[in-house]
């Protein structure tokens, strides 16, 4: 066996009432890509943040090669070679994509004025390679989520390190941006990088990775395993202790007579022309597309996020203004989880029931015209356990929690909320297989108990179980709509040929 590139030996590391990690070992080879796996809350993080020097384990050690190695920042751990893509973005809103990417490198060019044309020319490779469709000069702020993603991605890249961490990579990305990512990590493993690769998606840990290791509950439930013979059973029963049990798609009877939400002839600012779409209560409707196809940008259009340019919106066959989200949510009872929880979603710095319960403040509210904690707790409590949010108490700040537990309070706010018409923006980002499942069985209780939900996810599979009927996007205009057989090779193929088709259409425009 080659020497080792990177091995973490029996590491621990306390929180205050918490054993966060208890002798976890992982080894990781040059030339081979290494799954990490485990639920939300089972210390991937934790680990993470301990190769990447953002904490110091209380026990055990870290060698890089055979030399022991103690980081007491991320510059060291940088400094030693290893790069990492965090879960949550880290780049510089105001900053260009090529900023972005070489940020590491402007230190080179220390009491000397920057050469933007040669920092563009240095990040365009990498741009090209992860086929970031864009200008190396363009903000980063204006780039879409998946794009951003992309930036990051390339951004660990640039650094042409041995070891290089991807926390849920593929969250924010269609599956045809997933490919080449994947055909990126490939060509780097094949260079001598030991790959290590964090996913809930186990159909991709099975396709690109080598090895894996599994933790739950702080500790490993495997350690190195090869992926050869192992099942997606397997590991799942490693990963919760049990097997896995996947609903597929349920057929349901939907009363289509009346709509909930219709949009009619709908235009808005951002590019929408020509939309017509309706759901019906207790219906799921599915909207589909690739990354830039309109789909984030139609929610924020419905909840008054947008400015519309034309056509109607109608609720229960009235028509209806929406000038902005509160107008949304407490005058037509319309709610949006967004996909990006970090900068759309949640507050980081206020508290878990200050999230979870900014929707019902005004439910929440005593007949004395006070809004007390016990009042919210009320409203908010039962679906954080029904989601089994894990924090120490509700008052934690909820940025100290974990990625996967930020997104189920963003979709507790929501649940809490009783809308009428929901629209799920990527609901299932950073959460694991038994939260999915928890995730996609509520969901369904809601659409069975009235709520008409617009579902919007680049997860195919969580589409056709999920979706009674699927409108496909493309460039900002529905390309066709789908009834829902929960056929997935028959669905999958349908919407890709709408989506081919509708592509093939505008080029020839």
């Amino acid at each position: 066996m080659a020497d080792l590139s990177f091995e973490v030996q029996a590491v621990s590391k306390y929180f205050p009432g918490v054993k966060a990690l208890d002798s976890v070992s992982i080894t990781l080879e040059p030339g081979k890509t290494h799954a990490l796996l485990g639920e939300n809350g089972a210390g991937k993080s934790t680990l993470i943040k301990i190769i990447t020097g953002v904490y110091a384990p209380d026990e055990g050690a870290l060698h890089v090669g055979r030399a022991p190695v103690r980081f007491a920042s991320p510059r060291d751990a940088i400094m030693a070679g290893v790069a990492v893509v965090h879960q949550e973005r880290n780049l510089i809103p105001r900053f260009s994509i090529a900023e972005n990417i070489m940020l590491e490198h402007l230190s080179d060019q220390v009491l000397r004025p920057l050469n933007f044309a040669a920092i563009n020319e240095a990040a365009r490779p990498w741009i090209e390679k992860l086929g970031i469709n864009a200008d190396p000069s363009t903000p980063v702020m204006e780039l879409s989520v998946a794009q951003m993603q992309m930036v990051e991605i390339a951004k660990a890249l640039s650094l042409q390190s041995s070891v290089l961490l991807l926390d849920e990579p593929t969250a924010a990305l269609t599956p045809h941006e997933t490919v080449a990512l994947f055909n990126v990590l490939r060509d780097v493993r094949d260079k001598g990088v030991c790959v290590l690769f964090v996913s809930h998606k186990l159909e991709e840990v099975q396709e690109i990775c080598d090895s894996v290791t599994v933790l739950r509950d702080g500790q490993n439930a495997c350690e190195n395993l090869s992926m050869n013979g192992l099942t997606r059973q397997d590991l799942v029963r490693m990963m919760i202790g049990r097997t896995e049990l996947i609903a597929g798609y349920r057929p349901r009877d939907i009363d289509r007579r009346e709509n909930a939400l219709e949009l009619l002839d709908f235009s808005s600012s951002a590019g929408h022309h020509g939309i017509n779409l309706a759901v019906a209560s207790g219906e799921i409707l599915g909207l589909y597309g690739l990354v830039g196809s309109g789909r984030s940008e139609l929610a924020k259009a419905i909840i008054g996020l947008l400015p519309t340019d034309g056509g109607d919106i109608r609720r229960d066959g009235q028509r209806v203004t929406i000038a902005s989200p509160a107008e949304a949510i407490h005058k037509e009872r319309i709610g949006y989880v967004s996909e990006d929880r970090k900068h759309e979603g949640l507050i980081l710095q206020h508290s878990v029931l200050d999230n979870a319960g900014i929707t019902v403040w005004r439910r929440a509210v005593n007949r004395f015209g006070f809004l007390t904690q016990n009042s919210v707790r009320r409203l908010v409590e039962p679906y954080l356990k029904k989601l089994q949010v894990k924090t120490p108490s509700l008052r934690q700040t909820i940025g100290k929690l974990s990625g996967g537990n930020q997104q189920k309070v963003a979709f507790a706010k929501w649940m809490a909320a009783n809308c009428d018409v929901l629209i799920i923006d990527e609901p299932t980002v950073g959460i694991d297989i038994k939260s999915k499942t928890d995730l996609h069985d509520l969901i369904r209780d809601l659409a069975s108990s009235g709520t008409a939900i617009i579902l919007i996810t680049s997860d195919m599979p969580e589409m056709i179980q999920l979706a009674d009927r699927i409108a496909v996007m493309t460039d900002f205009v529905v390309s066709g709509e789908l009834g829902n057989d929960g056929d997935y090779s028959s669905m999958s193929k349908q919407i890709i040929d709408l989506i081919h088709i509708e592509e093939t259409r505008l080029v020839g425009e």
